[in-house]
């Protein structure tokens, strides 16, 4: 079930309207990014009358490798779009982690223009399932425990996430609002209570339509593709998820 999202905790953009020929025709000679593409659509809106567009969508991103992270920054900065992201200490394509120092100028700047900020994880760590005894496991793809299942209770999920709110804290001077994305989106019922007994809420994202698909192989599905399906079914109050960044992924 898709939470309440807060309009404290998420930023919004316009919802998108009924895309024309034309309008697909602009997009494709947009940025090479399936977020510009997206972003040019739900955000022209000087081109469309106010009543053809109403409602909202709620832009997320995860951070992934940030190997598009400055064209995200910049193409919400142009059409003057607030977003969420959830951020993990995440390897990068420059060799080093979305939550080092180095990162310290890109993460300052984005606080600096309103953006919301949740919790993934510091080692972006996967629940594997429950255990007895009222623990889970759990699987850090980072850290000195990368891929080590692990046992953890409520105390041990709670500080985990506060691992990412301390680092941010350290790099932008601010805090995270009090929202966690799973990685891959995995939860359960434990874990919901265990986050809710952290003082934060978890936020997926609207199934299927607000999978944007940048994990998905670029040569079955480019981003025209993709583009093209994300604007004919997103619809108002829609979650979209996408990552700064993917690994796999060949077109931006």
């Amino acid at each position: 079930m898709k939470p309440r999202m807060p309009t404290a905790w998420i930023s919004t953009a316009q919802a998108a309207c009924a895309p024309t020929s034309r309008d697909l025709s602009a997009a494709r000679e947009a940025p090479p990014a399936l977020l510009a593409g997206l972003l040019s659509m739900q955000c022209a809106a000087p081109a469309l009358a106010a009543e053809d567009c109403k409602g909202t969508v709620y832009l997320t991103f995860d951070t992934g490798n940030m190997s598009v992270a400055k064209l995200t920054a910049d193409v919400l900065k142009k059409y003057d779009v607030k977003a969420t992201s959830f951020l993990a200490n995440e390897k990068t394509t420059r060799g080093d982690y979305a939550l080092d120092k180095s990162w310290t100028c890109f993460w300052k700047a984005r606080a600096a223009e309103g953006h919301a900020f949740g919790s993934h994880t510091f080692d972006h760590v996967y629940f594997r399932g429950n255990l007895e005894g009222g623990k889970i496991k759990m699987r850090p793809e980072f850290g000195a425990q990368a891929g080590q299942n692990l046992e953890w209770g409520a105390g041990q999920f709670c500080a985990e996430l506060l691992r990412v709110n301390e680092r941010f804290r350290l790099l932008t001077g601010q805090g995270l609002d009090p929202i966690w994305r799973a990685p891959s989106g995995k939860t359960s019922p434990r874990t919901l209570k265990f986050v809710e007994s952290c003082g934060k809420m978890h936020v997926g994202w609207a199934t299927p339509a607000g999978f944007l698909g940048d994990e998905l192989p670029s040569g079955a599905y480019p981003n025209e593709m993709l583009l093209k399906k994300a604007l004919e079914s997103i619809k108002d109050g829609d979650i979209t998820m996408a990552h700064l960044g993917i690994w796999s992924r060949k077109d931006p």
